[in-house]
C-alpha cells in the first residue's frame, strides 16, 4: 500500500468514526421523531463574572449530520465559529435569548437562563412540539420536554443549541472588550480567571459585571 493510499485509508477510518459518533448523539432524536419538530436548548454564560446569559434554540432536519459537532466547550474557537454558520445554513429554525447582568442580578442566574430559554423558543420561526433540553425542565413552557443530564453531548440539538448559544455570546463579549478595556473580556469572556478577578480589584467593576457575583472581591461589589 502507498502512503498515498494509507493517507486515504487513515482518513476513511477517521470519517466513518465520526459518522458513528454522530448516530450515537442521534438517539433521542431518533426515540421522539414521531412526536413532530424536535428543538434542542441550551446556554452560555451561567458562570461568568460579566455579561448576559444566552440561550440558543435549534431545530435540525431529521436525520440531519453535521460533522464534528458536540458539545461546545469540547470545541476550539476556530471550530465552534465554522459550526455555527453550519448550523445557521442547515438548521430549520434557530432562536436566541439574550438576559443581562442587570437581570441575572434581579433574578438571579438560575430564572435569568430559565428567561432566555423561554425568549429562544418564542424566536424560533417554527413552532416546535417537544424540547430536548441540557438537563433542566423551563418553567412556564407549554411545550413537552426532554431533560438530558450532559445533553450537550448526547442529542445533535442540544449540541447546536450549545454552539449558537456560545458563539453568540463570546461574539458580544468580545465587542464589550472594546467598550470595556482592561478586563480581558475579549479572551475571558467574562468568566473569572486569575487575570480578570486581578482587573476587577484593581480597577473596580465595570458596568456589565454581575454585582451578586463580584461582591466578594475586594471593592468589586460597590
Amino acid at each position: 500500500m502507498t502512503k498515498k493510499e494509507e493517507r486515504q485509508k487513515k482518513q476513511q477510518e477517521k470519517l466513518a468514526a465520526e459518522l458513528d459518533r454522530l448516530e450515537s448523539m442521534m438517539i433521542y432524536e431518533k426515540q421522539y421523531e414521531n412526536c413532530g419538530m424536535i428543538c434542542g436548548i441550551d446556554e452560555a454564560g451561567r458562570g461568568p463574572l460579566a455579561g448576559p446569559v444566552v440561550a440558543g434554540a435549534v431545530i435540525l432536519p431529521v436525520n440531519c449530520r453535521i460533522l464534528y459537532l458536540n458539545d461546545s466547550k469540547k470545541l476550539t474557537a476556530r471550530r465552534r465559529e465554522l459550526l455555527y454558520e453550519e448550523i445557521m445554513e442547515k438548521a430549520l429554525a434557530v432562536g436566541t435569548g439574550v438576559v443581562g447582568h442587570k437581570r441575572i442580578d434581579e433574578i438571579n442566574i438560575l430564572q435569568a437562563t430559565y428567561e432566555a430559554m423561554r425568549q429562544a423558543i418564542k424566536k424560533l420561526d417554527i413552532v416546535p412540539d417537544i424540547l430536548l433540553n441540557d438537563a433542566v425542565v423551563i418553567p412556564q413552557v407549554e411545550f413537552r420536554q426532554v431533560p438530558i443530564v450532559k445533553g450537550d453531548t448526547k442529542s445533535i440539538s442540544i449540541a447546536a443549541a450549545s454552539i449558537i448559544a456560545k458563539v453568540t455570546r463570546d461574539r458580544m463579549m468580545t465587542e464589550m472588550d472594546e467598550q470595556y478595556p482592561g478586563y480581558g473580556f475579549a479572551s475571558n469572556k467574562g468568566y473569572g480567571t486569575a487575570a480578570h478577578i486581578a482587573a476587577i480589584r484593581k480597577q473596580g467593576a465595570c458596568e456589565i459585571h454581575r454585582r451578586t457575583f463580584i461582591r466578594n472581591f475586594t471593592g468589586a461589589g460597590k
